[in-house]
Formats: structure tokens, sequence, C-alpha cells
């Protein structure tokens, strides 16, 4: 953790993940935003990386569906859908009820103890409205949980969807009134999960999940009733 509370960014080991990183970034803050053209070439100049290193991160969006790819015409960022939103929380709940079950009985000070300052760090950022900030801890928070389970495959499936959904993520937690229910729900997961209570951490993140999935339907429905009537 930093002196100022805000949590570190996990150390980069290669050219390809910190360009993977960088761009997950741009698209979770919205400088990438929906239809916008990516050019790779102008990309890997304004990061400062050759085009190669550039290129994989961008088919690696591209599979996770973030980017789309048109022959002769290049790699656009992805218009954002309820439907495959809602489709990626389904299978996350599957996934993350099962990690949960088995990570909380295993669960330590430790563990309790890094859900517990992740939770501060949010409450922390709350006020100043740093998106990163925020969801960064919030991947502390609920991937302390995850990585309990010692199950890897399955922890690395739940950041693969968890990756493929931070664009959604960061405009939930641009609303204040949004923030202030996460740390809300945080603070009932932690006390659960101190309790030792797997059963009702899982019910706890099931409607974790239910709710910000309720407000990004009814933003993605405001945005496209918006564009419509500009159109």
């Amino acid at each position: 953790m930093a002196q100022d509370g805000t949590p570190r960014l996990r150390t980069v080991v290669t050219v390809q993940h910190a360009t993977l990183s960088w761009l997950r970034e741009q698209l979770a803050t919205g400088r990438l935003k929906p239809g916008d053209q990516v050019r790779q070439e102008v990309l890997a100049r304004e990061f400062g990386v050759s085009v190669p290193p550039m290129r994989e991160a961008l088919k690696t969006l591209e599979a996770e569906g973030q980017l789309v790819y048109h022959p002769h015409r290049g790699y656009f960022v992805a218009s954002m859908s309820y439907e495959e939103l809602a489709e990626t929380y389904r299978i996350r709940q599957l996934l993350e009820t099962e990690a949960i079950t088995r990570s909380v009985p295993l669960l330590g000070a430790e563990e309790v103890a890094r859900m517990r300052e992740a939770a501060q760090v949010m409450e922390h950022s709350h006020g100043t409205a740093d998106v990163r900030a925020i969801a960064e801890a919030n991947r502390v928070f609920h991937f302390t949980l995850f990585d309990a389970a010692a199950m890897p495959r399955m922890a690395d499936m739940i950041r693969v969807l968890w990756g493929s959904t931070d664009r959604y993520r960061a405009r939930y937690f641009s609303t204040a009134e949004h923030r202030r229910r996460v740390n809300r729900e945080h603070r009932q997961i932690l006390a659960a999960a101190g309790q030792g209570d797997a059963a009702l951490v899982a019910e706890l993140s099931h409607q974790h999940r239910t709710h910000s999935l309720d407000a990004l339907a009814r933003a993605l429905e405001d945005s496209t009733d918006r564009s419509a009537a500009c159109g």
C-alpha cells in the first residue's frame, strides 16, 4: 500500500503486461469510448512501446469482447451491451460462489485484514471520486476471497471475466450513490467473512452483483435513449 492509503498496482514484469494494463486503463476510464477507432501505431507511440506488444494486447482485448476487429478498417471499441454484461455476471456468480464456498473456511487473520484495508481505502477514496483507486481496492477486496480458495485456475477465469467488464465497473463507481452502496455492502461481506459464514458471504456477494447489474442496466438504457433522441 502507498503511504496515502492507495493500493499499489501489481508489479509489471513484461512489456506485454504493461501495454495490456495501460490499454485496460484507457478503456476503464472512458478515454477510449464505445465506437472509437483504436489505431495501434498511434497508441504504441503514445505509450512508448513498439507495435508488436500493442498488437498482441489488442488481440487479447478483442478475445475478451472489449474490442472488435473489422478487416481493412482495424480495431474499434465495442459497444456496451446489457446482454453481454448480464451473461458475464451469471458466469461470475457460478464461479465466485464456488470460490467463496471454498475460501471462507480457509480465511486467516491476514486475509481478513487485507480485505478490511481494501474496504478502508475505498471509503477513503470515495470523497475524491478517484475511480482508479476505488476500482483497484475493490479488486483487492474481492480477489483476496477468491484467491484464498487455493484454486488458481478458477481465480484466473474470474480475473478474465472481471477484465472484460472493467468499463462497466468504472461507470458504476463514478456515481456517489453507487460508491456509498458498495462501501456499505463491503462492510457486510467483511463481517460475514470474519465470522466464517460462507453461505452468508455468498448471498451478500450475489446481492452485491445484482445491485450493480441493475444500476448499470438503467444507465445503459438511459444512454440508449439519449442516443436515439440525439439521432
